[in-house]
């Protein structure tokens, strides 16, 4: 891995890969008592927003990156993977707010990867249902009524709460969580702690094994090599005594994984919260090629942030990050524009500019790629055209799903075309070791 990694970093040198500037990606506003109104929007002004959409997307694709030289190890690892030269997986982590919880872009960029590079599987996912928002399209799972949730936007309880942020507990025996998903290899990531549980494990109506959780307080985790094709598993607790489950990790021999860990509501800072030890192990083991975050319009309107102190709190949250997962890229999806009523009357909200400038500064400081989602979608105002298009929703801050649809083709584009410059370059520099170069 060492090696792979030596290799990719020579060819960034050689790539040159511009650094640019700019940021991208979202979260929830804080829930209103009343569903927003949707405006009133003639067939003429719908055709006349969407035209407009249409041409922010094709005139914001320049500039939209910012430092992507630092996507080359996760490069080098698509590229390995694609011209199989290696048979690692490559798994993508992307945490974030409900933008990321609703799994509507996060589905959309999962397919585009598995569909250019390989389906890795559904990689992880939280166990059962933790919150009401939470979801994922490609691997739906559920649970019956009796589990206790902790994490959620202000990560309660003791900060034990694996690498998504969210766990769920039962304490009575009959209790049971399910996961629909196709794989090769199922891990499960549990909490193992002094007088644990034990749980009993099926595949669809297939007794496999029980689990004892007891043991020294510590990150539990099983792993299984099952039969290639669709499962339906099942965990059931046996006695009275406490489980903790952090989540699945379903995986195949190859491919992409993209697994979306979003909480609703949430804001970057939560992520500081939960226990460092726990989640570098988790990190550690699932060895990402790439972490995703995607916070800031949550942040936009609190008060708490202005443009130092959030700074300083994701630029220590990226350092962490590097170092509980130091091959990963990082990329930082910036807020998308988004509006707020003041006096009755909608506005842009403002706070969106500082937290762009200090998602900015701060992967400047780290060394992380930035994509600008408010420039790439029209910059700031932009928001109302895509509410007229029908492509967000009438909190001027959430998308339809088209509207998140056209956003993940946007920022997959903008990935691939680094990508290609990156794969040209490896391709020569390949080339000219081999054949020496071009006279």
């Amino acid at each position: 891995m060492r090696a792979r990694h030596r290799t990719a970093k020579a060819i960034s040198i050689a790539c040159g890969l511009a650094l640019s500037a700019a940021p991208f990606f979202a979260a929830p506003a804080k829930k209103k008592p009343h569903p927003a109104v949707p405006p009133r929007v003639t067939a003429a002004m719908r055709a006349a927003s969407l035209r407009k959409v249409n041409a922010y997307l094709e005139d914001s694709i320049r500039g939209s990156l910012w430092q992507p030289g630092a996507l080359v190890p996760v490069f080098e690892q698509l590229y390995r993977l694609a011209g199989g030269l290696g048979h690692d997986p490559v798994h993508i982590i992307h945490y974030g707010d409900s933008h990321t919880a609703a799994d509507e872009m996060t589905a959309a960029l999962r397919d585009s990867f598995k569909e250019k590079f390989g389906d890795g599987g559904s990689g992880f996912s939280l166990a059962g249902r933790p919150f009401l928002g939470y979801r994922r399209l490609d691997a739906p799972g559920g649970a019956t009524p009796f589990w206790h949730s902790d994490g959620f936007r202000s990560a309660s309880g003791d900060g034990l709460l694996g690498m998504g942020g969210m766990a769920i507990t039962a304490d009575r025996p009959g209790q049971s969580v399910y996961l629909d998903t196709e794989c090769d290899f199922l891990e499960i990531d549990y909490l193992q702690q002094p007088d644990g549980g034990t749980l009993a494990l099926y595949d669809s109506d297939q007794f496999l094994e029980n689990l004892p959780t007891a043991g020294e307080l510590a990150p539990g985790f099983v792993r299984y090599q099952v039969s290639p094709g669709p499962h339906r598993f099942t965990l059931k607790t046996l006695d009275s005594h406490p489980v903790r489950l952090f989540g699945w990790v379903a995986d195949k021999q190859n491919g992409v994984t993209y697994e979306a860990l979003g909480i609703n509501g949430a804001e970057a800072s939560v992520i500081m919260k939960w226990d460092e030890n726990e989640l570098a192990t988790y990190l550690e083991r699932r060895d990402p090629g790439m972490i995703v975050l995607a916070y800031g319009t949550n942040e936009a309107s609190d008060p708490e942030w202005n443009h130092e102190s959030y700074e300083e709190l994701f630029s220590n949250l990226l350092h962490r990050l590097r170092q509980d997962a130091p091959t990963a890229s990082i990329l930082v999806l910036g807020p998308p524009d988004r509006w707020a009523k003041v006096r009755g009357v909608w506005h842009p909200l403002d706070g969106v500019d500082r937290i762009i400038a200090a998602e900015q500064a701060a992967c400047r400081e780290n060394g992380c790629t930035f994509w600008d989602a408010r420039q790439r979608m029209g910059g700031k105002g932009s928001m109302r055209d895509w509410v007229y298009a029908g492509l967000a929703q009438a909190d001027y801050v959430h998308f339809t799903a088209a509207g998140y649809q056209r956003l993940a083709n946007a920022l997959f584009s903008d990935l691939m075309r680094q990508y290609e410059t990156y794969r040209k370059t490896r391709l020569e520099i390949t080339d000219q070791t081999v054949y020496g170069p071009a006279k």
